[in-house]
């Protein structure tokens, strides 16, 4: 995986995802990324699902208002959600803390690469400040 941050837009998954995005008018990709990182309990959740379901969930935060970092790695994101003006609802906001919930545990093989590196404290606490912008 082409990482180069700690936060959810410093990897190669998270930019394909958010470009395609691009795409789309409405939430129908984020709750697909959202149930897709849900989906098969009891696997390991891939890096790249994982990857894709941390921008997922920013799409929400930033929906709610909760913007958090704005940079050029977020430019793609920041414009689809200019674009595109809308309510995040409730549900998506309750899966996004789920999913938040499976991407730290064991059972992930993102937390899993990061925990491998001497950035897994900042890694965790990006995902958790994340987790803190979404409100249920």
């Amino acid at each position: 995986m082409g990482t180069w941050a700690t936060h959810a837009f410093g990897n190669d998954y998270a930019q394909d995802w958010a470009e395609d995005l691009q795409e789309t008018r409405n939430m129908e990709a984020v709750e697909n990324t959202l149930d897709t990182a849900l989906g098969h309990e009891g696997d390991v959740l891939e890096a790249p699902y994982a990857a894709e379901a941390l921008v997922a969930i920013e799409v929400i935060a930033r929906l709610q208002g909760h913007w958090g970092l704005r940079d050029d790695d977020t430019e793609i994101l920041d414009l689809w959600i200019a674009e595109h003006p809308q309510r995040a609802r409730k549900d998506l906001a309750e899966k996004a803390h789920r999913v938040i919930d499976r991407i730290l545990s064991e059972q992930s093989e993102l937390r899993q690469l990061w925990a491998e590196t001497a950035h897994y404290d900042d890694w965790r606490a990006a995902v958790e400040e994340l987790r803190g912008r979404v409100s249920l």
